[in-house]
């Protein structure tokens, strides 16, 4: 049975993490000590619920918790630092401190080490999240033991409703455009005023112009898409956000 470690204190541990091609020891005093943080934990980089779900949204929200006086957001993995390094940077992850326990011994200290043999994986971290305050944890969201990857209560939603339940979470919009387009650099503008947090997919293969034209009805740039409303191109955008 996993062990609920809500009051307990962060283990010590040293991460071996490459920054800059140098190996450096990142310890968890450093990490923990004096901040509140929010960590989440999941089996693996590049697994699926990982890369389309758990990571994107607490990037997505991580601005929003810490202005509701969160100082960091965590992702912990069992995978190694060159992993999670380019899983980050394929995630396009700025917002989150990416953590690799390649040798499992954080997440053995937490209780959180589980067997993924059937699988093919070894030994994994369950999936869960936690708030931690000056190296105390102060709660856990734990993922429900049954079989599979179930992805219930560790999400960033659950944990922001926690920290704040009153907290304002600004809406989320996608943008298509094109290299070069001077409309949507002024959409962006416009966004970032009023921040929003803006997913841009330039128009390239496989996603045309032909493609653009199928979910907007228009092909020009930009075409923007807030809260799954289609808003239009920039002057509909001015005049949405006005």
């Amino acid at each position: 049975m996993l062990k609920d470690n809500t009051g307990s204190k962060i283990p010590s541990i040293n991460f071996k993490i490459q920054k800059n091609h140098q190996w450096i020891n990142f310890s968890t005093e450093e990490i923990f000590n004096n901040k509140t943080v929010v960590v989440f934990a999941l089996p693996g980089a590049y697994t699926p619920t990982c890369s389309s779900s758990h990571l994107p949204r607490y990037n997505e929200l991580a601005p929003v918790l810490k202005a509701n006086g969160v100082d960091e957001v965590v992702c912990v993995s069992v995978n190694d630092t060159f992993v999670m390094n380019a899983w980050s940077k394929d995630q396009e992850a700025e917002n989150v401190l990416m953590i690799p326990d390649g040798s499992g011994e954080f997440t053995d200290a937490m209780g959180m080490l589980v067997n993924k043999n059937d699988i093919g994986f070894g030994s994994r971290s369950w999936r869960y999240s936690m708030l931690v305050k000056d190296g105390t944890i102060e709660k856990m969201f734990i993922e429900p033991e049954v079989e599979g990857d179930p992805f219930e209560v560790s999400d960033a939603d659950t944990m922001l409703k926690y920290v704040n339940k009153d907290a304002n979470i600004p809406d989320t919009a996608t943008m298509f455009s094109r290299k070069g387009c001077p409309h949507c650099e002024r959409a962006m503008a416009l966004l970032s005023q009023h921040n929003i947090y803006v997913e841009q997919i330039e128009l390239d293969s496989p996603v045309t112009s032909r493609s653009l034209r199928a979910v907007s009805g228009n092909s020009s740039t930009p075409q923007i898409f807030i809260g799954g409303k289609h808003i239009g191109g920039a002057d509909e955008l001015e005049k949405y956000l006005s």
